[in-house]
């Protein structure tokens, strides 16, 4: 069997492979080489150079802004009364009396006011409005305080309203809305902001002694704009 194995078998010939080729560089291709090297080495210089000065500028700008941002105006009721309300026929000479203290918070944004008008709301009806202030400027970090006085015609409180008002003022606090309004613009430097419509709603409660109830006062007005 071997035999007859061996016979019906072709011969095959295996030719080792050769070994591989040594190349031998000139001093021109590494020359070549080093100055690809030195040129991948300066484009990450350069690279890193300008991504780190995109970061920089970005922080920056960032801390910029926060500073240089406009923060609307702050606003507290410190006083608002009703004198005659501990009397039934009060509503004959009814009057409204408040001060508000308007605080511009900005370090160096000074606010331009287009004067400023008050209204007070019972129920949401209005019942009363005045305006307050003539066209004005605020410096910045600086608190301007507000008088207001509604009476005779820019209150409108007839007998039935003021029954309401001594009914609510029997079972503890009668609730008003003091809202003021004006048209401001920021101020920086040389710049101004654009108009913005203005409105600070500040709910208070009367106490049956006619004056604000002592935890509404100095409590922060919400601001918006429209």
């Amino acid at each position: 069997m071997p035999e007859m194995y061996s016979q019906n078998r072709i011969p095959v010939k295996v030719t080792p492979e050769p070994p591989p080729l040594k190349r031998h560089h000139t001093a021109r291709y590494y020359g070549h080489r080093v100055r690809e090297s030195l040129t991948t080495r300066i484009s990450k210089i350069i690279c890193t150079i300008f991504l780190g000065l995109l970061l920089f500028l970005g922080i920056t700008a960032f801390i910029l802004w926060l500073n240089l941002r406009p923060h609307r105006p702050r606003f507290h009721v410190q006083e608002f009364s009703i004198p005659g309300l501990t009397q039934e026929n009060g509503f004959e000479n009814a009057t409204i009396t408040f001060n508000v203290s308007t605080r511009n918070a900005n370090h160096n944004i000074g606010i331009h006011y287009d004067s400023m008008d008050s209204s007070v709301y019972y129920k949401d009806q209005r019942i009363g409005g005045t305006p307050l202030l003539f066209p004005f400027y605020q410096q910045p970090k600086n608190t301007t305080v507000v008088f207001g006085v509604l009476s005779g015609p820019t209150l409108t409180v007839n007998s039935q309203r003021w029954m309401e008002f001594m009914t609510d003022r029997a079972a503890g606090v009668v609730a008003f809305r003091l809202e003021l309004t004006s048209t401001i613009r920021f101020k920086l430097s040389a710049w101004d902001s654009k108009r913005h419509r203005m409105h600070a709603n500040c709910n208070v409660q009367i106490g049956q002694d006619g004056l604000l109830s002592t935890p509404l006062k100095e409590r922060r007005c919400p601001v918006y704009f429209s």
